[in-house]
């Protein structure tokens, strides 16, 4: 099932951008500039488009997606009775001749927390 565009954050580097939706997934990039083809797609075609999630192994929970405030940082939170989970994803930006990349750190705010990747 589709992610109405309100689910998702926005994150990017100067030259391309990633869509990270509230459950942990990045469903759109395209690497390594604007124009180039896309690597992950679902929000396009949720079958065919691939994606890249972190995600808790929990069933009830709420999520929340936040800024950094004045940066490109997006921070999704986790809330679950069982505890508290946080994934921050950002692309740096550097000097010309910088290396292109996607930065996902997960950590575990409270409780003990299994993670899945897929």
């Amino acid at each position: 099932m589709y992610k109405e565009i309100e689910a998702y954050g926005i994150i990017g580097d100067l030259h391309t951008v990633a869509l990270a939706g509230n459950d942990g997934s990045i469903d759109f990039m395209c690497w390594t500039d604007f124009d180039s083809p896309t690597i992950f797609g679902a929000l396009l075609d949720e079958k065919k488009g691939g994606y890249f999630k972190i995600c808790p192994l929990w069933e009830q929970g709420i999520t929340k997606q936040i800024y950094l405030p004045d940066a490109n940082i997006l921070f999704t939170r986790f809330l679950s009775d069982d505890g508290v989970a946080e994934i921050c994803d950002y692309m740096p930006t550097g000097k010309p001749g910088f290396k292109h990349m996607l930065v996902r750190r997960v950590k575990t705010i409270r409780g003990e927390i299994k993670y899945r990747l897929f």
